[in-house]
């Protein structure tokens, strides 16, 4: 689930509405199959050809369903979905975030999947990510992969440094300008993306809304302790200066996995690209530490992933081979392939075999799963790291203070929200 900056142009929505299926357009008569299109929205190089793969399987064990695959980039997918559904286009599954799945289901996009095909193995999975695979007490959602942020170090670099995983933000500072003294190179470089720092915010208790109170709480005093402390991981000796550049995520993602860095703040989905680094050619050597904590003690990262959905709008047909379709990618048998493929974590206890125990990302990150945090059942949640994404680089940049950076984002997201109260 690579997240990056997202930026889509009206024209590429169109032109990918024109591929769509949703129903009427994925053809199906009564002498042949009947042909589905499948929207991924996984990274085209490292994780599409295990999902196309499967898609063999799938079809050679059913006839009578064929599948069109198509890879969407993530960074565009949820606007090209949302123009296409609202043009009754959309695709007939969609690899869906699960911050995409309650804002899709509350316009009616998505089909309520309780009591189908598609969730014949519900009590396999992790009851918490079912969880946010809802909305108004429906579920709209199948958990396909899941995630959350660790701290991920190069142990090489740290022996050589003396110096054990952090378990603060305090500690990690310490680490890092003793890292930068024994070895020359940085001991830590952070993004200046909402979602990394969201940790922050956890760390202090808050968050950028209080869901259950209906408040916006990205300006309280917590979120400002938070957002401090953020800051002040771009200043001093080991640590390397904010990049506010577009290219930013790659540029962070090289520097660690070729040991230009010691650490960051990163997802299993980058896991093997990890190894493909200079860095890591001994797997061994990638240390995967929950994130540091806060000042209230507490540490933690968003719960993330991907869900696979299916389209309201497709006919009976489209919809009963896309859950068909959807119960044999999220079978323990799927995701246990997925996650020995990928490196990704699977939904469901069953898949976690021992051979995909023996990955040590995957085993890694499983430790660090206890400490997440699911995200609250709120549909526009997912858009309000928008107005950060905007303003947090132009702070960490040194253009605006913290401030005025945090009360801008304030006003952005109670438009968001409306209903909600400061």
């Amino acid at each position: 689930m690579r997240r990056g900056i997202a930026a889509t142009a009206l024209v590429a929505s169109v032109a990918l509405t024109a591929t769509a299926c949703g129903g009427d357009d994925s053809g199906s008569d009564n002498s042949g199959p009947t042909t589905i299109t499948w929207w991924d929205t996984s990274n085209a190089t490292n994780e599409a050809p295990t999902y196309q793969a499967l898609i063999k399987e799938f079809e050679a064990a059913n006839k009578d369903v064929k599948v069109k695959y198509v890879n969407v980039p993530f960074d565009q997918a949820q606007n090209k979905f949302d123009t296409a559904a609202g043009a009754s286009g959309a695709p007939d599954v969609l690899r869906s975030e699960v911050g995409w799945t309650p804002a899709f289901a509350k316009k009616g996009y998505f089909l309520p999947l309780d009591g189908t095909e598609a969730l014949a193995d519900q009590a396999k999975f992790k009851p918490n990510l079912l969880e946010q695979a809802k909305y108004d007490g429906k579920t709209y959602g199948v958990p396909l992969v899941t995630d959350t942020l660790a701290l991920v170090y190069n142990k090489a670099l740290f022996a050589k440094a003396g110096v054990a995983a952090p378990k603060t933000w305090d500690e990690l500072k310490t680490a890092a300008s003793t890292i930068k003294d024994k070895t020359g190179v940085d001991g830590y470089w952070g993004s200046t993306q909402a979602y990394y720092a969201q940790t922050f915010l956890y760390g202090e208790g808050t968050d950028t809304v209080d869901a259950t109170a209906k408040k916006v709480t990205v300006d309280s005093a917590p979120a400002k302790k938070a957002y401090g402390t953020w800051l002040s991981l771009f200043d001093g000796k080991g640590l390397h200066k904010a990049d506010t550049t577009v290219d930013a995520y790659a540029h962070i993602q090289d520097a660690f996995v070729n040991g230009k860095v010691a650490a960051i703040i990163q997802g299993p989905w980058e896991i093997t690209n990890f190894y493909k680094g200079s860095a890591f050619k001994d797997k061994a050597n990638l240390g995967i530490a929950t994130v540091p904590a806060g000042s209230t003690g507490k540490a933690g990262a968003p719960t993330g992933g991907h869900n696979l959905s299916v389209y309201a709008g497709s006919d009976k047909a489209h919809q009963s081979a896309a859950l068909k379709f959807v119960n044999f990618m999220t079978s323990a048998k799927s995701q246990s392939t997925i996650a020995l493929k990928n490196s990704t974590l699977p939904t469901r206890d069953d898949a976690y075999t021992a051979e995909v125990k023996t990955d040590p990302g995957i085993a890694g990150y499983q430790t660090v799963l206890a400490a997440a945090q699911p995200r609250p059942a709120l549909p526009e949640y997912s858009s309000l790291w928008g107005p950060l994404d905007t303003e947090l680089p132009k702070i960490a940049g040194g253009k605006e203070s913290l401030d005025k950076g945090l009360s801008t984002a304030e006003t952005a997201i109670a438009k968001l929200v409306p209903d909600f109260g400061k």
